[in-house]
Formats: structure tokens, C-alpha cells, sequence
């Protein structure tokens, strides 16, 4: 082969390898699914009722749930290490959604978030305090002087509300008792458990999934009171989420209870259902917290 004949070749074959680089930059691929990364993406934060793990495990169904339902948005669940970080992103209107306790309900409208819906029955938003089987503790009274765990001091049905019940059967909740605020739903029963407090405080949807996971340690526990129920909680939307979201989401969630996977993630969640409401329903709870700070503490301030 010349040299001539061979330079000839030689660009033939360049050229078409470009052609070839080229087209293939322009192949368009069809699909009937969005692409998730070019979706607007919404946060829903929970308030930390669980550990990151079992909250994930709790709610990321309900996520998955309204993701699959709403295709042209994705919605990506938002855990909080504690109560307080929880409440400073409401504070600085970081989510857009929120699923937060009745208390955190009426701090939040503060910061511009409304209520869409209570989640759970009213009946189910109450404290119960436990204590050992084998424990001595008969009366309120006996807990002067000793440990009483709680999730945090601003967990309304397992805080609050326990301690008014307390305070309301004579024990002074500054001075009778030592009061440890401890993280978590699950490490306030878990600390009843393991003899770090004498009595915890908790709620029923948390010790219905303690005695579910926990069925050996569960059975070493009793619930040895439980307080009067006020409401349940709040799902509530940032005023500057598009109505257009606000209408879909609605209307997923208050169809929960319509279908088998619904009402999966009803169960998981510990919820029978999901039912309308707005602000003025809380104010039940504006009011409780009002005659609480007069007669007990601060919610504040542990």
C-alpha cells in the first residue's frame, strides 16, 4: 500500500469514529418515569419520637408512599438527633412539612406553618408511666426522692402531661423527684428497664412498638398509670408550600385508610387513621400549656 493510499484510509477511519463519538453525544432515551434528580425535593421532618433508625423505619414507608402517589415532586424524610434540634428548624423554617408533637404544633404556627391533619386517634395522645414488675413503687408518692426518665421536657403526652399528673398528686416535680430527660421514647423505658429511673414516662404508640421488638424486656414492665388524653399529633405545612402540593398531599394522606398499602403504613406508624384539621383545633393545647406553666414549670425550661 503507497503512502497516499494509506493517509486516505487512515482519515476515512477518523472520520467516522467522530461521526459515530458525535451521534451517539444526541441518543435520546425515552422513559416514562421523571428524572428523580430534576424533581423539586420537599423535607418532611418528624419529631424525634424514635432513634434515627427506627424513625427511618417508621415513616420512610409513608415517604415512599407519597413519592410513588406524587411523581413529579420527591419528598425526603428529615430525622432530628433530639427534641431541641427538631424544634430550631421549625424556628428557621427549614422544612416544608412537619409532623411534630401538639406543643411543637402551637410553637411552630409562630414560625408560619399551619395544621393540615391530626395523625392518630385523640384517644391514643396520652402519658403512661411505667415501672418494673418487681418494683416497690404502689404510689405517686413513693417516687420522693428517686429517677423518673423522660424522652425530653418539652415531650408533651410523655413529659408534660406526666408531670402535671404527678404534680397534681401532690409531688412537686422540682423538688420531690429527680427528673432525667433522656433522648428518646425508647431509652425512657429503656432506662425503667435497666433500674436508671424507678419510673418512666412514655406514650402508647412507642410502648406498642417496645413490646413488639422488645417482647422480653416489655414483659419486665407495666404501665402503672396513665394520664387523661388531650389530641393528637399535627401534620402541618410551611405557608410558602405551593397550594398545588399542599392539594396533593392532602389528598394522599386522608386516603391512607382506603388501601391495603395505606394502611401498611398506618400500621407501621402506629396510627389508625388521618383526619382533617386546622389550627384552631389546637388550642386546646395553647390552653393546657397555659395553666401547666402557671402550676408547674417552664416547658422550657426543665
Amino acid at each position: 500500500m503507497n503512502a497516499r493510499r494509506f493517509l486516505f484510509l487512515l482519515f476515512v477511519t477518523l472520520v467516522s469514529a467522530c461521526d459515530k463519538e458525535e451521534s451517539s453525544k444526541h441518543v435520546l432515551n425515552y422513559s416514562d418515569k421523571p428524572n428523580v434528580s430534576l424533581l423539586p425535593v420537599y423535607h418532611l421532618a418528624v419529631h424525634p419520637l424514635h432513634n434515627a433508625h427506627k424513625l427511618s423505619a417508621t415513616y420512610q414507608p409513608l415517604i415512599d408512599h407519597l413519592n410513588q402517589k406524587i411523581p413529579h415532586i420527591r419528598i425526603e424524610l428529615e430525622p432530628s438527633r433530639d427534641y431541641q434540634a427538631f424544634e430550631e428548624k421549625y424556628r428557621l423554617r427549614q422544612p416544608e412539612i412537619l409532623l411534630p408533637n401538639p406543643w411543637q404544633t402551637i410553637q411552630a404556627m409562630k414560625s408560619g406553618y399551619h395544621v393540615v391533619a391530626m395523625v392518630g386517634d385523640a384517644d391514643d395522645f396520652k402519658g403512661i408511666i411505667l415501672v418494673r414488675k418487681d418494683s416497690e413503687i404502689n404510689e405517686p408518692v413513693d417516687l420522693k426522692g428517686k429517677i423518673v426518665s423522660y424522652p425530653s421536657h418539652t415531650a408533651l403526652a410523655a413529659c408534660i402531661m406526666p408531670q402535671r399528673f404527678f404534680h397534681e398528686s401532690g409531688i412537686s416535680i422540682s423538688t420531690d423527684i429527680i427528673n432525667h430527660y433522656v433522648g428518646s421514647q425508647e431509652s425512657s423505658i429503656m432506662n425503667v428497664y435497666l433500674g436508671k429511673s424507678v419510673a418512666g414516662a412514655t406514650w402508647p404508640p412507642p410502648w406498642r412498638t417496645f413490646q413488639k421488638e422488645h417482647p422480653q424486656e416489655a414483659d419486665q414492665l407495666k404501665v402503672i398509670w396513665q394520664t387523661t388524653s388531650l389530641i393528637n399529633n399535627a401534620l402541618m405545612f410551611r405557608n410558602d408550600l405551593p397550594l398545588d402540593i399542599q392539594q396533593a398531599i392532602r389528598e394522599v394522606i386522608f386516603s391512607l385508610s382506603e388501601s391495603s398499602d395505606g394502611q401498611r403504613v398506618l400500621s407501621l406508624m402506629e396510627t389508625n387513621n388521618v383526619y382533617p384539621a386546622d389550627n384552631n383545633r389546637y388550642q386546646i393545647v395553647a390552653d393546657y400549656i397555659e395553666r401547666f406553666e402557671k402550676e408547674v414549670r417552664n416547658v422550657e425550661q426543665p
